[in-house]
């Protein structure tokens, strides 16, 4: 005979309930019956293993992490070792999916629009620190893509979760018209190593020694490729150019984006003395459309995007910038070393507000100077 766990489908429900099974029965099988699978084939959740994530998640069982939208069911900490577990997890990836589903909670990212939508967006992470390191995560070549253990199941755990908690399923309450690949897995580090560049989360005022996780509400990259640019404005224009159309759903949604800049293009850029902020604000100011393409120059009326910011001029000459503001631009530097490639990747518009959140308890403020690319600040 097995044991395995099994979460409980009503909020109501205060705990998992332990089931025993024939020797005969196939778990991976039983589990696709039960519905709580994404697809492919989930981890049983044996005690033993949802006792050891339990024990990296800090122990008490029945503590209510958070409420995951649409359904609103209650997430607690024995409910997200067994979908950690059903991953693929290791227990030192608990503080990562912890984190991240407390900032995907945040009101501020709007989850529960997120879910719904008929967009393809879906929760993009990213993970800066020690933690990314000391875990195992990938920053490196194939960043977005497969061959990870931590990359891939950190992200797996939070679309089982959104799906079995928050009852994201396609057709139900998602309703993503086409959805992409990142709904299976979507959760990279950034590449601090070789990264000329303060880390991202340094940037937004952590200690290089923290560990924090970003999430953001993407679609899925969008390649940028220069092989020829050997100065930054011609690297940067070529990223402009990809940000620079009315398809995707920043442009006609505002909010945020985000650009990964592979490494040799990094390089290329650093080595003219370019900091994040120049980068950002280059990328602003020479990046967005003629409002007129954003309304089909009235062939269908006088049809005003309500998701563009209220002070955007509303004439057919206007320029219309992709984000609202420079820090709308969320930069890191991910990948493999060779390869002149980089990555545009729109967000779900202004719908959503990116959330950065630090993993674990936060250390306590440093008495000295915060330096950002060369610039200290006390």
């Amino acid at each position: 005979m097995s044991t395995v766990l099994a979460q409980p489908r009503e909020q109501s429900t205060p705990a998992a309930a332990a089931i025993t099974v024939g020797e005969d029965v196939d778990l991976i099988e039983w589990y696709y019956e039960q519905g709580y699978s994404d697809g492919m084939p989930v981890v049983p959740p044996t005690p033993a293993k949802v006792d050891a994530m339990l024990a990296a998640l800090g122990g008490d069982p029945g503590y209510l992490e958070c409420r995951v939208p649409p359904r609103w069911g209650g997430l607690t900490r024995e409910v997200l070792a067994i979908n950690m577990v059903m991953a693929g997890c290791k227990p030192s990836y608990a503080p990562v999916v912890r984190a991240a589903m407390l900032a995907l909670c945040d009101p501020a990212f709007n989850l529960n629009g997120v879910q719904a939508t008929t967009h393809m967006a879906c929760p993009l992470l990213i993970v800066n620190g020690p933690i990314a390191r000391e875990i195992g995560m990938n920053a490196g070549c194939n960043v977005f893509g497969s061959g990870n253990r931590a990359n891939a199941t950190i992200g797996r755990a939070i679309r089982l979760i959104l799906l079995n908690v928050g009852g994201g399923w396609p057709g139900d309450l998602d309703k993503s018209t086409l959805g992409h690949p990142g709904k299976y897995t979507y959760s990279i580090a950034e590449n601090e190593e070789v990264s000329p560049f303060a880390p991202y989360h340094v940037e937004k005022g952590y200690k290089a020694d923290e560990s924090t996780v970003f999430v953001f509400a993407a679609e899925a990259p969008h390649s940028v490729v220069n092989h020829v640019s050997n100065d930054a404005e011609g690297v940067l224009k070529s990223v402009c150019s990809a940000m620079s159309t009315f398809a995707h759903n920043t442009a006609v949604a505002s909010g945020h984006c985000a650009v990964v800049l592979g490494p040799e293009h990094a390089a290329t850029i650093a080595k003219q003395g370019w900091k994040r902020n120049d980068i950002k604000n280059f990328l602003w100011m020479h990046s967005g459309n003629k409002f007129g393409e954003l309304a089909f120059n009235h062939k269908y009326g006088k049809v005003y995007n309500r998701n563009l910011p209220v002070w955007y001029e509303r004439e057919l000459d206007s320029w219309i910038p992709i984000v609202p503001n420079p820090d709308n631009i969320h930069l890191f530097v991910a990948g493999g070393e060779a390869g002149r490639f980089s990555a545009f990747i729109p967000g779900w518009g202004n719908m959503t507000v990116p959330v950065l959140r630090p993993i674990g308890e936060r250390a306590a403020a440093s008495d000295g100077p915060v330096c950002i690319d060369g610039t200290c600040f006390l």
